[in-house]
């Protein structure tokens, strides 16, 4: 099977599993998505993960925070940049994502950031996702 969005499909594999009330969901393994995982435990957004090495590519499974009432901690997962349309932006325009309650993921010459460390840095970069 060809994948030709694989940030895409790792946000869509969360935002079932958070519809469908898991409370682990399994990813197939890269670089670029265990960074962005990382960027989602450090900033609460879910419990924790870890590394699958299943003789393959290897998966990362992600552990879900919920709240006491039973609802997501994620609130919407947003992809911005495309394969077919990708989304720049200098280290001016960063956006905030509502009034910098959630984050904007990029990825830059520093790695893949939020868009408050992108700022902090002074650096732009491709605008991967958004989270809140």
């Amino acid at each position: 099977m060809s994948m030709t969005d694989p940030i895409a499909d790792y946000l869509t594999r969360i935002r079932n599993a958070i519809q469908a009330k898991h409370t682990k969901v399994d990813i197939p393994f890269s670089g670029l998505k265990e960074e962005i995982t990382k960027i989602l435990v450090e900033y609460r957004y879910i419990k924790n993960y870890i590394k699958i090495d299943d003789g393959k590519q290897g998966l990362i499974r992600i552990y879900i925070k919920y709240t006491d009432d039973e609802k997501s901690v994620i609130r919407k997962l947003h992809r911005v940049s495309k394969p077919g349309l990708r989304q720049y932006v200098k280290s001016t325009e960063i956006p905030r994502v509502l009034n910098n309650l959630g984050i904007a993921i990029l990825s830059t010459s520093r790695g893949v950031v939020t868009d408050r460390e992108a700022r902090q840095h002074g650096v732009g970069g491709e605008v991967l996702c958004y989270v809140w």
